[in-house]
């Protein structure tokens, strides 16, 4: 695999607009600024992770992060599959309003009751003007390895990190190609997280005389499942848990993005760069219980490893939250989100803030010290004050817009405060719940409270008229018999 670094190819780079942005730094308190590692999990669900109460799986370099800074309890992902989530990451704007809604390419059951919306653009508009690009145009030194997933395919190379605002960036040459690394002892190459790890700690050797910003993006514990065979083992001979599908598999693969996290954060302190680097740990959405299309969850060949039908082997699970990956329950959108910034996050301390991955471009920003962009729109809040003080708004609004078939109906939803409202998209109907007293949405509350049914009604649609968010419409073509198949959508043929 090779590195491809902008000093070694030309990319022309599209831009439908110019934006200024300006550093309150001044020149001689460049070297001063905090460095960023951002590091983003595909697929870990809120309840993957020891220090979210996991008694099966093991992450003890991410427990570490956790008692050296701050864990959120409310973290969310914009949208509940990645490529949405990523694009709100990279933009600061929520899915609806940048027209990625969908995993690229996205779903499609043709024959089903709607037509649901298709992504305006299979990747992420080059007229978004990325955090990367600010922070590269305040000067910071920026990297990018791992999954994108927002367009860098064959005939992409236009959409492609590198003209996004990232200098220096590998991205596996596909998202699925490079996934299903074979185990060690069954190939000498190594494993993608292993790879992509190596290519971050050269980054930071390189440019550590300079503020940088460090993207690590991992396919794991993304399905098919694969891990290296001596921690299969090793979670195979561990003892069960009782109400949780213990998974050896699954297991293996976030110890792998811990071993990962572990390795960057051993090359901080040997570079004696921890005490200036604030490292984020993330994940694109919810975890994943078993495929939407039902089909087997592990790809691995050694078949004597699992003991029942592979069509009913579960990857994890989010309890107590209700749903997966692919819809709008808290168990597709509430996610980790672990920060430690020496000297000053308190460590050890937990906040119950609000907090959604558009709010990422915000607080990137204002930790290098760069104003935000004046022309573009931003749906996110910094989220400054909960680290350095604990502050938020308990009442904080929150919106999702998922319109397409996938693990669930399409939805929408918007959470204020403790109150959730969900819109089934198809028929019409809206669910309430109250998270503080029923974090695992199981008791509808719609009927018992319509005033406040009625305001978060009208928080949704309003936000969705205002964002632009395109609706399912009926379809002509429904057949009930054919309803749950899967096809490509036209414009894709």
């Amino acid at each position: 695999m090779r590195m491809i670094t902008t000093s070694k190819i030309l990319i022309p780079l599209v831009m439908a607009m110019t934006i200024s942005v300006s550093v309150r730094s001044q020149a001689g308190d460049k070297n001063k600024r905090p460095n960023i590692i951002f590091i983003l999990a595909d697929d870990m669900g809120w309840a993957d992770l020891p220090v979210y109460g996991n008694r099966f799986n093991e992450a003890p370099n991410l427990t570490r992060l956790a008692e050296e800074g701050i864990r959120f309890t409310e973290a969310y992902a914009a949208a509940p599959v990645c490529s949405p989530a990523r694009a709100s990451i990279m933009s600061g704007q929520y899915p609806a309003r940048i027209g990625v809604t969908d995993f690229i390419p996205g779903h499609w059951r043709p024959h089903e009751k709607v037509r649901v919306p298709v992504n305006r653009t299979q990747y992420l508009p080059p007229q978004v003007y990325t955090f990367a690009e600010a922070l590269r145009d305040a000067g910071y030194m920026t990297g990018y390895f791992g999954k994108w997933h927002l367009g860098d395919g064959k005939g992409m190379e236009k959409m492609h990190p590198l003209n996004q605002g990232f200098e220096v960036a590998n991205t596996g040459q596909g998202y699925y190609r490079s996934r299903f690394t074979p185990s060690r002892e069954e190939s000498p190459e190594k494993r993608f997280s292993e790879r992509i790890t190596d290519f971050g700690i050269e980054f930071i050797r390189k440019y550590r005389d300079k503020p940088f910003f460090l993207f690590l993006s991992h396919f794991d514990v993304h399905v098919q499942l694969n891990a290296d065979r001596d921690l299969i083992d090793k979670y195979l001979r561990k003892d069960k848990v009782e109400g949780y599908p213990c998974n050896a598999v699954y297991a293996a693969m976030v110890e792998h993005v811990d071993r990962s996290v572990g390795r960057i954060m051993e090359k901080l302190e040997s570079a004696r760069l921890s005490g200036r680097t604030i490292v984020v740990f993330f994940s694109d959405n919810g975890g994943l219980i078993s495929r939407y299309d039902k089909k087997p969850l592990v790809a691995n060949p050694r078949r004597e490893i699992y003991r029942d039908d592979p069509l009913q082997y579960i990857a994890s699970s989010n309890m107590p939250l209700r749903g997966e990956k692919g819809t709008v329950h808290e168990g597709g959108i509430r996610v980790p989100l672990l920060v430690k910034w020496p000297d000053k996050v308190k460590p050890g301390s937990v906040s119950q803030a609000l907090v959604s991955s558009v709010d990422f471009y915000p607080t990137f920003l204002e930790l290098a010290g760069v104003e935000m962009p004046r022309e573009q729109t931003i749906d996110g809040e910094s989220v400054l004050p909960a680290l350095l003080s604990g502050r938020h708004d308990p009442g904080r609004t929150l919106y999702w817009h998922y319109p397409v078939y996938h693990h669930d109906l399409p939805a929408g939803a918007v959470r204020k405060g403790d109150w959730k409202l969900i819109e089934d998209q198809v028929s019409g109907s809206v669910s309430l719940y109250n998270l503080r007293s029923d974090i695992s949405e199981s008791t509808d509350l719609s009927a018992l409270y319509p005033g406040k049914k009625e305001e978060l009604y009208k928080l949704l649609k309003q936000w969705q008229k205002d964002t632009g968010a395109e609706l399912p419409r009926p379809n002509p073509d429904f057949d009930k018999d054919k309803r749950f198949e899967w096809g490509t959508h036209p414009s894709r043929q």
